[in-house]
């Protein structure tokens, strides 16, 4: 591990060196890819030597225990050591987290699609809570959010809403959220008062770039129609809807939420690459794929990642057995309490593997 640490320090050390020189600087293309890189490495080279430092700081401790010192003094030389002591472990356990693979696409912004499962007209009303909820907390980040296709069902509620978040680290925080949302409340049509079980599906996939996938557009069918739902200003009444065909995949988006037809067409494409690429991860990564399907499900109301139970005022992630009772705090976007322990319990799983190997 050291000597791997070492590398990356002297690595760290010769991009510096690079980003400065004016022949690097005056090409753009590969001076910020260097900038990104040394960023990169900017942290887990901090910390490296703030570890270093600490065993630096104990052997010198150790060493004046072995001088005549005064009392006073040795006690003051005996607590820095032990606390220097305390810091070794969280410090070595911080450069592991640090040294473990990371995801390529958690810098990537995310295309989110939202889908009311079962409880028809209530599953439709939470999904639109769901969406606005993740507006929030993108919001609370000062990321942009930009809606891609909505499908209404005329009473408030969304059967399908796909929308984008952009900003930095947006999918290392929202990939947790794939999969299915349950909820359970007294329906406002629900004469009897009786609780209902309704459930939502939510799937996370990284924004793919031209880069990513490349398209061929002979492959792609697409069709213009009349935009069609329930009014307003969503929808409108020229030929203007978009409706884009992958035949090898049999993939297909409509998008008709924009005037233009150029703009509905290139939030289409957008999808459809989106969509290409995540199938294109979950076929080279078999076991990427499992675990996709095993969290995203069909949107049975058995299948839960999640639980939002408004009698009880409490939301309940059964994947790591959290439980939280402000239940309005996290309809408003405050999920970072529930992202960080999955980050944390996903992080130390990784950390177990490698640890076993």
């Amino acid at each position: 591990m050291f000597d791997q640490l070492q590398e990356l320090v002297d690595k760290y050390h010769i991009i510096g060196d690079q980003i400065s020189q004016p022949e690097v600087i005056a090409d753009q293309e590969r001076w910020q890819k260097l900038m990104k890189e040394h960023s990169d490495l900017k942290e887990i080279v901090e910390k490296y030597e703030e570890y270093k430092a600490t065993l630096e700081a104990i052997d010198e401790a150790l060493m004046m225990l072995d001088d005549n010192l005064d009392d006073d003094f040795r006690e003051l030389v005996k607590e820095e050591l032990a606390e220097n002591k305390k810091r070794v472990e969280p410090l070595e356990n911080e450069i592991k987290l640090l040294l473990l693979p990371k995801d390529p696409n958690d810098d990537k912004n995310v295309i989110m699609e939202i889908r009311g499962g079962a409880g028809g007209d209530e599953a439709a009303l939470f999904a639109a809570e769901l969406y606005r909820m993740y507006c929030y907390y993108a919001e609370s980040h000062r990321w942009k959010t930009e809606l891609m296709s909505l499908n209404e069902n005329g009473i408030g509620g969304f059967k399908e809403v796909i929308f984008m978040v952009k900003g930095q680290g947006a999918y290392s925080k929202l990939k947790y959220e794939s999969g299915v949302h349950r909820v359970q409340r007294i329906p406002a049509t629900e004469s009897g008062g009786r609780i209902h079980t309704s459930t939502v599906t939510v799937a996370v996939m990284p924004e793919a770039e031209e880069l990513d996938v490349q398209l061929d557009m002979n492959d792609v069918r697409i069709d213009v129609c009349r935009a069609s739902g329930n009014g307003g200003q969503c929808v409108n009444t020229t030929d203007s809807a978009v409706r884009a065909l992958h035949v090898p995949t049999g993939l297909m988006v409509y998008c008709q939420d924009e005037k233009s037809q150029l703009k509905n067409k290139e939030k289409a494409l957008k999808i459809l690459r989106t969509r290409l690429f995540d199938l294109e991860q979950a076929k080279a990564h078999a076991e990427m794929a499992a675990e996709k399907k095993s969290l995203v499900g069909t949107g049975d109301r058995s299948e839960r990642i999640r639980t939002y139970n408004f009698p009880q005022g409490r939301v309940t992630d059964h994947r790591v057995g959290l439980t939280l009772h402000k239940l309005e705090q996290v309809l408003d976007g405050d999920l970072e309490e529930i992202i960080s322990t999955l980050t944390t319990v996903d992080q130390t799983d990784k950390l177990k593997a490698v640890t076993n190997e």
